[in-house]
């Protein structure tokens, strides 16, 4: 029990105005009463003792002391809860706010919020963290929901139809020739003779049984349940797509850096061509054609699951990129189908604008024995064997019309050269990739291929991938396209992962610039990643 403020008044006042030296009790007993007497106070300072002549003084202070205490006797015998210390008063009170609690923090009984209670998270418990867990699964599913709906309505235009003209390279790493690899070291893109006509869609079903909620991997949202996007490829012959449009005749050899070797003669070569010959030519053109067509570059059914990020299907903006893959060593299906090593790799990356669309297929497999003992004796493994380049697609394309050519045939309107000059305009992206992505290392940037191609578009490309998760420190790997439409300027950067995780997505990311400022706003990092 504290002594009360007349007391401690009192004795203030005794002490100040003593002469001589006196020690002022620190207890004593009253009624079988300990009390104790703090440290008299005058504004923020202790007294400090002071002299004193006559003991006598001393005496006195304690008698004070004493009366002042058995004033108080009754009430302390009537009520129990005295002990109790009264409350502090809040020195940052506001009277406009008369209800705020003030918190004292330098009372050693305060225990709420100070990691001393029951209140907080006990790690034993798993109902919370289940809840937690419940809590993220849903905002999973509802980002599901939104890429799947967005690539829907945004990449396939609700089920709408492209029509485009598709443009192979094959690499020579797969092909009889002697040359397989230039002076670089990089293999050799043999450009098909004849461009492919298709007809593309991609296009909604609804599954009979609607398992999705209960599938032990992630459910969706109720309302997508059993849903699935199917897409749809086919090609068409001359006369279906466009009677105008003439078939490609030349044969282009490219470096690798935009370097195109072509030989005019070549425009009447057909002419002279034994009848034989050109079958054999029919023939390998038809073989392209049923192995690109042949080749999904998505899950059979796109369900809203496989957008989760490790699938490699994502949409961001105007861009979008699609993933599937034949694992090496799953044959029981016991392991995740989305993780490596990859005996098979297939990946899209497209940017689309209005009614246009441009996109790259890249198709990648491991060597044969054969060919891994050939060409890279070194670097063949049974666990984890790279993955190389069999073949890059070019598809160019638009919605309701064909794509026209310039000099194909007179342009009908303004809109018609507008999208020749977008699908088939000069060479290469001005001045470059807006944005060169980081490659890793010296070793690791020669794995990469830089290509200029039609339409001012520009795509960067790995023609090797390592699958060991040792190579290169674990670092990943990315595809760019950069592509220019109309007075926008668009670049997408495809960004896996290495080692195992080489299907899934780190990010997808996207730069978009006016085309007139793309030199003045050019990022001069050197090549760095997007802040998250």
């Amino acid at each position: 029990m504290k002594i009360p403020s007349l007391a401690v008044a009192v004795l203030a006042h005794v002490v100040s105005t003593c002469d001589g030296f006196a020690f002022v009790p620190s207890s004593f007993r009253n009624n079988q009463k300990q009390m104790t007497v703090a440290p008299p106070m005058i504004g923020n300072s202790m007294l400090e003792p002071v002299s004193m002549k006559h003991n006598k003084n001393l005496h006195r202070a304690s008698t004070v002391l004493h009366m002042a205490n058995a004033d108080d006797d009754d009430e302390d015998d009537d009520d129990d809860d005295d002990d109790s210390e009264t409350p502090k008063k809040n020195p940052y009170a506001d009277p406009n706010y008369p209800d705020l609690e003030f918190i004292d923090y330098s009372d050693p009984d305060y225990k709420v919020d100070m990691g001393m209670g029951d209140e907080f998270y006990d790690a034993s418990d798993t109902t919370t963290e289940e809840q937690v867990e419940a809590m993220r699964e849903e905002r999973r599913q509802k980002n599901d929901e939104f890429q799947f709906e967005t690539y829907f309505a945004e990449v396939c235009k609700n089920g709408d139809e492209y029509k485009g003209e598709w443009t192979v390279y094959k690499s020579s790493t797969f092909l009889p020739t002697p040359d397989k690899y230039d002076d670089n070291g990089l293999p050799r893109l043999i450009k098909a003779k004849k461009v492919l006509k298709t007809i593309s869609r991609g296009y909604k079903i609804q599954l009979e049984e609607n398992s999705d909620a209960n599938r032990e991997d992630g459910g969706v949202v109720k309302r997508l349940d059993g849903q699935r996007i199917v897409h749809e490829e086919v090609a068409v012959t001359e006369d279906e797509s466009n009677p105008y449009q003439d078939w490609q005749n030349d044969l282009d050899i490219d470096s690798g850096f935009g370097r195109s070797k072509q030989d005019t003669d070549l425009e009447d070569e057909d002419a002279n061509r034994p009848e034989e010959e050109l079958r054999q030519i029919s023939a390998e053109a038809l073989k392209i054609q049923n192995e690109i067509l042949g080749n999904t570059y998505w899950p059979k059914e796109l369900s809203p699951y496989d957008f989760r990020g490790k699938q490699g299907n994502m949409v961001v903006g105007d861009a979008y990129t699609i993933c599937t893959g034949i694992q090496l060593n799953n044959k029981n299906g016991e392991e995740d189908p989305h993780e490596g090593p990859f005996q098979e790799l297939r990946c899209e990356v497209g940017i689309h604008s209005k009614q246009l669309r441009f996109r790259i297929k890249l198709d990648y497999s491991v060597l044969t024995p054969e060919l891994s003992k050939e060409l890279s004796p070194e670097l063949s493994s049974d666990e984890f064997p790279p993955l190389f380049l069999k073949s890059m697609t070019v598809c160019r394309e638009t919605r309701e019309v064909w794509p026209r050519r310039d000099g194909a045939a007179k342009m009908r309107s303004v809109a018609d050269r507008s999208i020749s000059d977008a699908l088939f305009g000069g060479a290469g992206a001005d001045g470059g990739l807006y944005d060169p992505p980081p490659v890793g290392c010296d070793e690791q940037a020669k794995r990469y291929m830089l290509l200029d191609l039609e339409g001012t578009a520009t795509v960067l490309f790995p023609h090797m991938m390592d699958q060991d998760p040792a190579s290169f420190d674990g670092n990943g790997w990315v595809t760019t396209l950069d592509w220019a439409h109309g007075s926008m300027r668009y670049q997408v950067d495809r960004k896996v992962g290495g080692g195992k995780n080489i299907m899934g997505l780190r990010t997808l990311e996207l730069s978009e610039v006016q085309r007139m400022d793309a030199d003045t706003y050019r990022p001069s990092d050197g090549g760095q990643d997007m802040r998250q």
